[in-house]
């Protein structure tokens, strides 16, 4: 039995701070010291009206900072790439142009190619906010052709700036990231654990854990090797973490956050216990994952069509509002449009409402701080490191409270090229604000995305394929290690995939009614296959886990 998708626009708890990252400080340091010597370099030879483009490069110091170093240096030479590209379209558009109507909806296409392709990678926080401000802000600086390739130069080696100061950390713990991944999926299994696998245990806690487990798998995958011991270590320690989502009520949960407080740090890596024998057979299927193909990330740009289409057309309503409103600077309501796009509307709306509460305080910030940026123009650099440093401090709190460092940070750039009218800057604001946020969560509900529900029954059928294959096995009398491991790496990514899926799902309006137990039932048959094949690997747990009956497939 199916039940309709309720139409919801909650408001308690939008505005509620969490707790901050493990690691908010590193972006938060990483951005100052990405963008802290370009514009010092500007300031003394009084050219900060170029800060614009170093700042493409810089804030490019902002991503990958939960991926291991190789996958890091990878992803962090993309995301230069890609905001360079995004940026050489904006100059040349300009330096062609200077109609506003062109000019936003050029902003807005390349809003919607933004959105579309950092959901598609998964390149992670902060996504495509920061390109998109980036290009549509670029789009109106005048321009001619004959400037445009040494501003490009700028952004190309503030870019390569930043990529040093994302990869330096690695000089002093090479395998941080990987240690944090471990350390929160260790934590992750003890709470599930705690629950003694009953109650609220066998849903969101679990669900949670098994999340984070195969988080901390996907990055050490990530790496492309495991030659060397630390990551061999790593490994083992997931394994209990599986082990301890298999067997719940026979783990100490005590022991497994032990193990993720010794990761802390660059000391030795805790040993499991686990013989080298065991540790073979349980890790078998590790490196065939590692050379096994992955699907190409264009992939997932169809059945993200909905929400690209959602950005285009919200970007481009708030930028011909604003120009309709007569406001100087439309790009701040495309911006804010296309931040507002999650992965359903329920979830825009909360965005919403985090943009536009953030964005007024954040105005009444700039009013306490342009006295002070107004004194000279060194000033006005060291606020803006100031609040660059705040914002990635507070982003991870709530984004309202980010966007509070945020606004005054934009309004305090476009001081760069020369002094204006600070009571104009916040009018202008405040209007784009509420009409980028008013027009785009208008888009998202008139845009329908009634894929959704397919993503759901695509992840729904193939969470049921992974969950057979894995139970075929177990019914064999000696099935083979490799094929059981991969039997279970395949199950469990796919198990992740179906929560995300439905939770996404479970957010849209406009759409059939969902399968929502069918969605409870593959779930809970999945996970005890799941626990199954944990057990089915290898001799017992003899430490920090007793022994337990295999539980039916």
């Amino acid at each position: 039995m199916s039940c309709a998708t309720p139409h919801r626009l909650p408001l308690a708890g939008v505005l509620r701070l969490g707790r901050p990252s493990d690691i908010w400080f590193k972006p938060a340091l990483s951005v100052v010291a990405a963008v802290a010597p370009p514009n010092l370099a500007l300031l003394a030879l009084g050219r900060l009206d170029l800060a614009m483009y170093t700042m493409a490069g810089s804030l490019c110091a902002l991503y990958g900072h939960n991926r291991p170093y190789a996958a890091r240096a990878r992803a962090l030479a993309w995301v230069v790439l890609g905001m360079v590209a995004g940026l050489a379209v904006a100059l040349l558009t300009a330096s062609l142009t200077t109609d506003a109507v062109v000019l936003v909806t050029v902003g807005a296409l390349l809003a919607a190619v933004q959105k579309a392709v950092c959901d598609a990678t998964r390149v992670g926080p902060p996504g495509n906010v920061v390109p998109a401000f980036i290009s549509s802000a670029s789009l109106f600086v005048p321009q001619t052709l004959g400037q445009v390739p040494g501003h490009l130069a700028l952004a190309v080696g503030a870019g390569a700036w930043a990529w040093l100061v994302g990869m330096a950390p690695g000089l002093l713990r090479p395998h941080g990231p990987e240690r944090r991944a471990t350390a929160q999926a260790l934590n992750a299994a003890a709470a599930y654990a705690a629950t003694r696998g009953t109650g609220d245990g066998d849903t969101r806690t679990r669900a949670a854990a098994a999340a984070a487990v195969h988080a901390a798998w996907q990055s050490l995958l990530s790496t492309g090797t495991r030659t060397d011991r630390t990551r061999r270590a790593l490994e083992r320690l997931l394994v209990r973490a599986e082990v301890a989502l298999a067997a719940p009520a026979d783990t100490d949960p005590e022991r497994l956050r032990g193990w993720a407080r010794a990761l802390r740090g660059t000391g030795r890596v805790p040993r499991t216990d686990l013989p080298d024998a065991a540790d073979a057979a349980e890790l078998l299927g590790v490196d065939a994952e590692r050379a096994a193909p992955h699907p190409a990330w264009w992939r997932a740009l169809g059945p993200l069509a909905p929400i690209a289409a959602r950005t285009a057309t919200g970007c481009v309503l708030a930028g011909y509002a604003s120009l309709a409103l007569g406001t100087g600077r439309p790009y701040w309501a495309v911006v804010t449009a296309a931040s507002l796009y999650q992965a359903n509307v329920t979830l825009t709306w909360s965005r919403g409402v985090q943009r536009v509460v953030g964005n007024l305080a954040g105005v009444l910030l700039f009013a306490a701080l342009v006295p002070v940026a107004h004194l000279h123009p060194a000033a006005l650099v060291l606020c803006c490191l100031v609040l660059n440093f705040g914002a990635e401090a507070l982003m991870g709190r709530n984004y309202w409270l980010g966007s509070v460092c945020v606004t005054p940070m934009a309004l305090l750039i476009t001081e760069f090229a020369r002094t204006q009218d600070s009571s104009a800057l916040i009018t202008e604001r405040v209007v784009d604000t509420l009409v980028g946020a008013l027009t785009g969560f208008v888009a998202a509900v008139a845009v329908t995305n009634r894929r959704a529900g397919d993503r759901l029954g695509h992840a729904l059928t193939a969470a049921e394929r992974a969950r057979e294959r894995a139970a075929r096995l177990l019914t064999e009398p000696r099935p083979e290690p490799h094929a059981l491991e991969r039997a279970h790496r395949s199950l469990a990514a796919a198990l992740v995939e179906l929560r995300a899926t439905a939770d996404a799902a479970s957010g849209e309006w406009w759409q059939r009614a969902l399968p929502e137990e069918r969605v409870v039932l593959a779930e809970q048959s999945g996970h005890r296959t799941l626990a199954a094949t944990v057990r089915r690997q290898g001799p017992r747990p003899s430490a920090g886990t007793r022994t337990t009956e295999d539980v039916r497939p």
